[in-house]
């Protein structure tokens, strides 16, 4: 069996690798991998094209600046999918790169493509589901919602549970080493999320710092912690010195031991506040309160806010069927709106957890890891039998 895998972010190498064991796992033959993936996917067997950060490109000012060379390892990938003749071509998300390949080799040939990832038809610019269908046969879907948005556009769509559900949990002995470690002790905790891109710390830096200030005159016995993504550490440590309140900053680039105090922090926490993104589900997942804020630069605000096709952004909530967890995006941006929520979930916090426990169990929680039911998926849309 042949199979042809694209990845072009290191969440998507993730899921790549998963499905790459499940699939040489379940399929019951000798499976070869080709395609582009970094270094899990590597890991596990696969012959990439070109490194995978060649294609790892986000924002349109990127892609515009890079648009020949995207462009020219597009057409050298459907070149290799067509030379190969693969049985399946999965591609995972990097809509931008993929959905143009995806069209490329359907005007050559019959070849199957699944893409793994929907993409937020749900959230905005529906019509995407329906330019999907004419070059993708089947779509795996990582929220448990998404198959009919897929299907109604003409798409085989099977939710295959999302990758959260596999982390490893910090443990009460972690939990407990880490207050030790840093000095916090007994006292409450709240875990600080600006964000893992440099846009975003610029934007809500400011607004962050102030709500810490706020809570802290307010919770005298309140402790703060930061966990820096690596990609931001330096621009977090600069915001973070303009504040008037200065939390614990864990910097990952002092060494592994502090990346890995990221987890034990995040499931110390008693409560969060993060920006919107997967993160709000690696909190649900350390079952870690939180409050939601978000902001954008003006026209990005106006456009997103006129297209926006849900009343919240928030997985938790979306997953949960709840409005659980507080959010305050765009205008509602604000120190004096946001602190008090963090207050009231901080001393009522139970309607939350319950809503990340049904959040949990709907994504596959306790379940088969998310590669192994993409993997019976894919095998299944081939029609061939899985055990």
């Amino acid at each position: 069996m042949r199979v042809f895998v694209i990845a072009g972010e290191a969440s998507g190498d993730r899921l790549g690798a998963a499905l790459m064991r499940g699939l040489r796992g379940i399929a019951g033959e000798k499976v070869d991998f080709s395609g582009v993936g970094g270094e899990r996917m590597l890991s596990e067997g696969l012959t990439s094209l070109f490194p995978m950060d060649e294609i790892s490109i986000m924002g349109i000012g990127e892609i515009l600046k890079e648009y020949r060379s995207l462009k020219r390892r597009i057409r050298e990938t459907a070149d290799a999918i067509l030379d190969a003749k693969p049985d399946v071509v999965v591609t995972i998300d990097l809509p931008e790169f993929n959905l143009r390949l995806a069209k490329l080799v359907k005007a050559r040939s019959d070849i199957r493509i699944v893409h793994y990832v929907a993409p937020t038809v749900w959230a905005w610019r529906p019509g995407r589901a329906e330019k999907m269908a004419r070059h993708v046969d089947q779509v795996l879907a990582l929220l448990p919602f998404e198959p009919p948005y897929m299907e109604a556009a003409g798409m085989r769509c099977d939710f295959v549970g999302h990758p959260v559900v596999t982390d490893p949990k910090a443990s009460a002995a972690e939990e407990a080493s880490f207050r030790l470690t840093y000095g916090i002790g007994d006292a409450p905790l709240c875990a600080v999320l600006p964000g893992s891109r440099r846009s975003e710390i610029q934007r809500l830096a400011p607004v962050f710092g102030e709500v810490v200030a706020r809570l802290a005159k307010a919770r005298p016995d309140l402790r703060f912690v930061l966990p820096a993504a690596h990609s931001v550490a330096g621009a977090v440590q600069e915001a973070v010195s303009e504040w008037p309140h200065q939390p614990l900053v864990l910097d990952p680039r002092e060494g592994p031991r502090v990346e890995e105090a990221k987890r034990a922090a995040l499931a110390a926490a008693d409560v969060a506040l993060a920006a919107s993104g997967t993160v709000s589900l690696e909190l649900a997942h350390a079952r870690t309160p939180m409050v939601v804020a978000y902001d954008m630069n003006w026209l990005s605000r106006q456009i997103i806010g006129r297209m926006l096709l849900t009343d919240t952004v928030t997985l938790v909530n979306l997953v949960s069927e709840t409005r659980a967890v507080p959010e305050f995006v765009g205008r509602d941006c604000r120190p004096d709106r946001i602190a008090p929520a963090l207050q009231r979930v901080l001393e009522e916090p139970q309607a939350q957890l319950r809503a990340m426990d049904l959040t949990m169990e709907r994504l596959g929680e306790g379940g088969a890891p998310p590669g192994e039911r993409a993997a019976r998926a894919v095998l299944d849309g081939l029609g061939r039998a899985s055990e």
